[in-house]
């Protein structure tokens, strides 16, 4: 009976496979934004707290989605089994268990702002496939006595390693006819901007191995957002449209957009989420066109103190209105690094807004401003938990050497980076165990909106030591060593670690 019952499994679970396999082809060849398994990711992603999204970054950093979507699969896996074994007591249970699973996926594909009813086809798709397999598959398992067990189970395993064959196929067949992300990367490389490569200014490097690069390319740029499945957004179909409290509504197309001119500015980007010390900031040349001269343009009424953003796939964030006013390199950015955007990065239009954390400004696939009141809205991260305004804070991070490195007594290059975005960094230091701070020799930057690179000979005795750094910003503010957490508008505390001198 018992092997009897891991056949049953087994049978549900390719069966489940299956049809998530037929689901990826379904979605794209249908060009649609994703497949059941991304839809649930996505309504996951929507109803998790602020404090458990912010322990899943922390925990896994840009992992999160991989780790995400594969424990969904599983999760569709794990109840097919269960469907498999049900139907030894009845295949009704079975199949309703499978029907129940394409419903609720169906419901998940129909929940984002652009939906429609075909959005629900990838599911249905799947529901109705995964039935037939799993009886299919049943029908070996309940053969008539008179044949013999071993016949039966050669019979239902050569039917089993069909289906999950099949899947395979089908599934990745369903990737390579991704309709909808195609166009969008043949989009992509057929824009014609006037971009030009930018390498790393003279002087902007401290010649330490194991600092991070001055300017990030674009494949390893940090990357934190919501979206599993990205929003395909081409350049002919996108449309801005800004709204709210000023005297006149505008709507601009790509071609406009880029018809102003644009503007061109080094710029470091981090994310509220980045532990001291952590990886989740980078720096890269933007190109785009200013924001203060659409909102000129638009009139704003003195009333407004703030501007929502609204992404291509219903995420939302609010962007104090002076931060996009006030001077600063704040634009519609539609270049990084001398080429077009990457997908994955926001194109066509995203926003870039130094000074702030992106998760009050740094909207990829953007689709519409609206000038308001922050008394008026709560957008997405603000209703999970962290500050409705996120100015960056005077942070520092030692790169090299590495926390736990062994290194030779003498003179060792201690290096790293440091930063505070539309400020500026003045002093950067560092202190070996409880002895007295000593001053780094700073790099150049083109702009204050740049992280800023620093290094320290450090006269290296033999033993266990701690090393600290902090830094102080234009404004005079040394950063604080108090440890605090990243919710709810950034962590703060001096970056330590632990080597050993020999």
């Amino acid at each position: 009976m018992a092997h009897t019952r891991s056949l049953a499994a087994l049978a549900g679970a390719v069966s489940a496979a299956g049809g998530l396999a037929a689901a990826e082809v379904v979605s794209g060849v249908l060009g649609l934004g994703g497949s059941p398994v991304l839809a649930i990711g996505e309504r996951v992603i929507a109803v998790t707290p602020g404090r458990v999204a912010e322990a899943a970054i922390s925990a896994v950093g840009t992992a999160d989605k991989p780790l995400l979507v594969t424990g969904t699969v599983l999760g569709a896996l794990a109840l097919g089994a269960v469907a498999g074994v049900l139907t030894l007591r009845s295949f009704t249970l079975g199949a309703l268990l499978l029907a129940a699973m394409g419903g609720l996926a169906a419901w998940a594909g129909l929940q984002s702002a652009d939906s429609g009813p075909a959005d629900a086809l990838p599911a249905g798709t799947a529901a109705v496939l995964a039935v037939g397999l799993l009886a299919w598959l049943h029908g070996v398992l309940t053969r008539p006595p008179s044949e013999t067990v071993d016949a039966s189970r050669r019979a239902f395993l050569v039917r089993a390693g069909l289906v999950g064959a099949g899947a395979v196929v089908l599934a990745a067949g369903g990737r390579l006819l991704g309709a909808g992300r195609r166009a969008v990367e043949e989009a992509r490389r057929a824009v014609a901007l006037p971009l030009r490569a930018v390498g790393p200014p003279a002087g902007v490097g401290v010649g330490v191995k194991g600092v991070a690069r001055w300017q990030t390319p674009n494949d390893v740029f940090y990357r934190i957002d919501t979206a599993l499945a990205i929003p395909e957004v081409t350049p002919a179909d996108w449309r801005l449209r800004i709204h709210g409290l000023v005297e006149r509504e505008i709507e601009i197309g790509y071609d406009e957009l880029v018809g102003r001119g644009l503007v061109e500015a080094w710029i470091t980007l981090c994310c509220v989420s980045n532990e001291v010390g952590g990886p989740l900031i980078s720096n890269a040349h933007w190109s785009g066109v200013p924001i203060a001269d659409l909102l000129a343009e638009a009139g704003v009424d003195p009333a407004a103190d703030a501007v929502l953003q609204t992404s291509a796939d219903g995420w939302t964030c609010g962007t104090p209105l002076p931060a996009l006013t006030d001077g600063r390199a704040a634009m519609l950015a539609v270049g990084m690094n001398g080429e077009p955007l990457p997908v994955e990065h926001g194109f066509p239009v995203r926003m870039v807004v130094p000074g702030l954390f992106g998760f009050v400004s740094a909207t990829k696939w953007l689709v519409d401003l609206e000038v308001t009141r922050f008394a008026d809205f709560r957008a997405y991260w603000t209703e999970r938990g962290w500050s409705a305004e996120g100015p960056v804070k005077t942070q520092s991070r030692i790169d090299a050497p590495r926390r736990g490195d062994r290194v030779k007594a003498g003179q060792v290059a201690v290096g790293g980076i440091a930063w505070a975005q539309h400020t500026g960094i003045d002093r950067v230091e560092i202190r070996v165990d409880d002895g007295e701070w000593m001053p780094a020799r700073l790099a150049s930057v083109p702009n204050v909106d740049t992280w800023r690179q620093w290094a320290v000979a450090w006269d290296a005795e033999p033993g266990d030591h701690t090393i600290a750094c902090r830094a102080t910003d234009s404004d005079g503010y040394t950063q604080t060593g108090k440890r605090a957490d990243v919710v709810p508008d950034g962590a703060t505390g001096w970056h330590t670690i632990d080597v050993t001198v020999e």
